[in-house]
């Protein structure tokens, strides 16, 4: 990354070019400083593929630190006379100032990520919950159907169950999800067949948005005509979490409500006369 950085910061003093006429001398500091944000400025007009055959973009960014265009060439073209400074150690402290900053902006891309989190984690809410069932008849099974009226999120559905041998339903079982939209027509239609004789769990994702009206669940089917089934249905869950942007929202406005302070503490800086 150091040699890409070098070599753009380079071709940035290219393009300011040199001048012999008397100005200000910038301090290593600051003209490291304006190499950065030079580059930066370069990479902007790169990335939105800006024209800038007609624009003095650099300008700016001179003024910004109190110096002319100027007093940028007469600086670089003066290293060559001073024995102590070297122009290529400023260029490696733009590079530093560069890697400081993306390091900064990746620790805070971090930081919103985990806000992300914390908030959709915080705003989810569990529809639906059962820790045990057990399914032993044909009239059991409505107990694993389910229709939701939704709204724009996300709807995670699971379940651990298994079917015994006591099952006489030898063409199997299935389980059908599915996502109504508001013209009536299906989305998002899903159909598995559940596995016998052991463990398993059942999980569902649904993304709705505004077009959805209902989640149906029918967690329990048959492939074939319906014999006695049996079943045991554990951690059934049905959760739901709003989108993002809305779950930070009510993040923040559950944290305006947290009261640091207690009234007692507030009493004690009044005046007696005030109370």
């Amino acid at each position: 990354m150091k040699r890409t950085l070098r070599t753009a910061v380079l071709a940035t003093l290219l393009l300011l070019g040199a001048a012999c006429s008397r100005h200000k001398i910038i301090p290593d500091e600051q003209l490291a400083m304006i190499f950065r944000d030079a580059y930066l400025a370069n990479a902007y007009i790169s990335d939105q593929r800006v024209a800038t055959d007609s624009l003095r973009i650099y300008e700016p960014i001179f003024a910004r630190y109190g110096y002319t265009t100027d007093d940028v060439h007469y600086t670089i073209g003066n290293f060559s006379k001073r024995k102590s400074a070297r122009l290529s150690d400023v260029v490696e402290r733009a590079i530093d100032l560069l890697e400081d900053e993306g390091k900064r902006y990746n620790r805070q891309v971090a930081i919103l990520d985990t806000i992300d989190n914390v908030a959709r984690r915080s705003c989810t809410r569990t529809l639906i919950a059962d820790s045990m069932l057990r399914i032993e008849s044909l009239r059991d099974t409505a107990r694993l159907s389910y229709t939701l009226d939704v709204q724009p999120g996300e709807y995670r559905i699971t379940m651990r169950y298994m079917i015994d041998s006591l099952d006489r339903n030898r063409r199997g079982l299935k389980a059908t999800t599915w996502l109504e939209r508001k013209d009536s027509t299906r989305a998002n239609y899903y159909t598995t067949t559940l596995r016998r004789d052991r463990e398993e769990t059942f999980t569902r994702l649904f993304t709705v948005d505004t077009t959805h009206r209902r989640l149906h669940l029918n967690l329990l089917g048959f492939y074939a005509r319906p014999e006695r089934p049996s079943m045991f249905v554990e951690e059934l869950r049905v959760e739901y979490t709003p989108p993002t942007a809305e779950a930070v929202e009510e993040l923040y406005e559950r944290q305006l409500d947290i009261r640091i302070f207690a009234d007692d503490f507030f009493r004690t800086t009044q005046p007696a006369d005030s109370l």
